[in-house]
């Protein structure tokens, strides 16, 4: 005996009050309850509904549904990265790649005729750190767009929206190239570590660019890729 509606409802209902927020996952839990207590009817038609559920969550162990969780998200930021890491990679194709290349030799060109490294360097961590406190800003104002426009959360619009661990990761070059002239500063003196320095300066900047500016631009295509029902609720 197929569920009613009204019993579907009631799983979203259970799956919201086990702390499972998002509705690709509630979906997700839903469909596979639905289908575990449609199986124990036909196994033992006299169960009610919520003894075939009580069973049916029992199997999830002590932590009910976070197990199940924590591996949606790890699946997702693994499609986030995968997706950065392709936007990146279409730097280094035709015509992006002479871009890039032109872009370098221009950095270096400065850093070589320049006796002001340092102040150069500042200058571009500190337009760095506010590109990336102005992304995680519009990505707040996003999130609370989003929210007040529809009750319904998506995992994968969340892990695009924070961006993941990235806005972290993009000041680890800086910092290192900030820490070696500090203490070494005879080496931007040499071609090799000046074009080193071109090269991260450039490629942190791409990197920048398709974290903050790319991917949110296509947050909307992304999710209606990854999940189909999303276009007809978003209408």
């Amino acid at each position: 005996m197929p569920l009613t509606a009204v019993q579907i409802d009631q799983l979203y209902t259970f799956t919201r009050q086990h702390y499972v927020e998002y509705y690709d996952l509630q979906t997700e839990l839903v469909d596979h309850l639905a289908n575990a207590i449609e199986t124990q009817w036909r196994e033992n038609p006299k169960l009610t509904f919520d003894e075939s559920l009580n069973v049916e969550f029992k199997k999830f162990g002590v932590f009910g549904f976070m197990e199940v969780v924590e591996n949606r998200k790890a699946a997702l930021y693994k499609k986030y990265n995968g997706l950065v890491w392709q936007h990146f990679k279409d730097f280094f194709g035709f015509p992006k790649l002479l871009l890039t290349i032109l872009l370098t030799l221009l950095v270096f060109i400065i850093f070589k005729i320049t006796d002001y490294k340092e102040i150069i360097l500042l200058g571009f961590f500190g337009v760095v750190f506010s590109f990336t406190i102005y992304g995680l800003i519009q990505s707040r104002r996003q999130q609370q767009k989003n929210s007040k426009q529809s009750e319904k959360k998506w995992l994968f619009e969340e892990v695009i929206n924070r961006y993941g661990n990235f806005s972290v990761i993009m000041f680890v070059p800086f910092n290192v190239v900030a820490q070696l002239y500090s203490s070494i500063p005879q080496l931007f003196k040499n071609d090799f570590y000046s074009w080193c320095l071109s090269i991260i300066l450039v490629l942190s900047s791409f990197f920048l660019f398709v974290v903050f500016k790319i991917i949110p631009s296509k947050t909307e295509t992304y999710l209606m890729d990854t999940y189909p029902e999303y276009k007809l609720l978003s209408v």
